[in-house]
């Protein structure tokens, strides 16, 4: 992984690239970043991505609302499992804000990258104000000595473009297969195993518990899961996320309960995939009615997830 356009070595120079921000690495994206593939081994080049920390959006609006789809390691490995050689995160700050959009392919892609090709999708906007896009690419590709993809929209059944804002609005409606099928797999939420109150213990529940960091919040409530854990088991289990209304809680929480499953995680990282929503959040009278409901929850997500005896 590169963090600079800067004084790369040569060997680090030359990829056939795609480039975009790729958060989710959804369905569309891998179209964009086949083409690029594609690319490579017409010219004999390294696969290449480039992409950005922090994400535009974060950048320019550091208050807005939590949005990613992955974390930049997600995305990192994501790529890798497609076989990208050069990962490019270019540093995403005052001075690449500033950059007109024919500056940047001059100053970044040919004189610091020396891009082979470059592969972008049809809606792809860069530079200062969003000014460049997939015209100004082909427009200085004769100067740059690159080769130009353009790809078009992904579309679903419905002739529906394949995004990852549409992929945020599925998770934070709770509908987290249909977001899967986008994906092309299940959204999934990683972190550091946190110390919480420990409530869940006290009534048969104990939980990891992850903070949600910049993640799109899904729907408030449970959800069916699949957990991986450092040394590659992969647990069944169900994951609550909302602010405990029950309990009169007031912090956002992501606690998940692994089946059948009594380890110390505390300070581990895990990856839990959404794989369905099994109801929404609700407030409870009684911690005993909450407990009975948490029974037929889990008892709903082991016949989704787990095959019969």
């Amino acid at each position: 992984m590169l963090h600079d356009w800067r004084g790369l070595d040569d060997a680090d120079r030359g990829a056939a690239v795609a480039l975009g921000f790729f958060d989710g690495v959804h369905t569309g994206h891998r179209r964009v970043i086949a083409a690029a593939a594609e690319a490579a081994r017409v010219k004999g080049a390294p696969l290449g991505v480039i992409t950005f920390e922090p994400h535009p959006r974060r950048w320019f609006h550091p208050d807005a609302a939590p949005f990613r789809l992955q974390t930049p390691d997600q995305k990192a490995r994501a790529l890798a499992g497609l076989g990208v050689e050069r990962l490019y995160v270019l540093p995403f700050d005052a001075d690449l804000a500033a950059l007109p959009a024919e500056a940047f392919v001059r100053r970044v892609l040919c004189e610091g990258l020396g891009v082979a090709h470059a592969a972008v999708g049809f809606d792809f906007a860069f530079g200062q104000g969003r000014s460049g896009g997939p015209q100004t690419l082909r427009a200085l590709a004769g100067e740059g000595g690159y080769g130009v993809t353009v790809v078009e929209p992904v579309l679903d059944a419905d002739g529906r473009k394949q995004s990852s804002s549409r992929i945020r609005a599925l998770i934070a409606e709770g509908r987290v297969e249909d977001a899967a099928r986008l994906l092309g797999r299940p959204f999934a939420i990683e972190g550091v195993v946190v110390h919480g109150d420990k409530l869940g213990r006290t009534i048969g529940f104990p939980t990891a518990n992850m903070e949600l960091g910049d993640y799109v919040r899904p729907a408030a409530g449970i959800y069916a899961t699949r957990t991986r854990l450092p040394d590659g088991r992969e647990v069944a289990g169900v994951a609550y996320c909302g602010r405990r209304p029950t309990v009169n809680g007031v912090d956002e929480r992501f606690e998940v309960n692994l089946f059948d499953f009594d380890e110390d995680l505390y300070g581990q990282t895990l990856e839990t995939d959404l794989v369905a929503q099994i109801r929404g959040d609700r407030k409870f009278d009684s911690l005993e009615a909450m407990v009975a409901q948490m029974n037929a929850d889990c008892a709903a997500a082991r016949a989704r997830l787990l095959p019969p005896l």
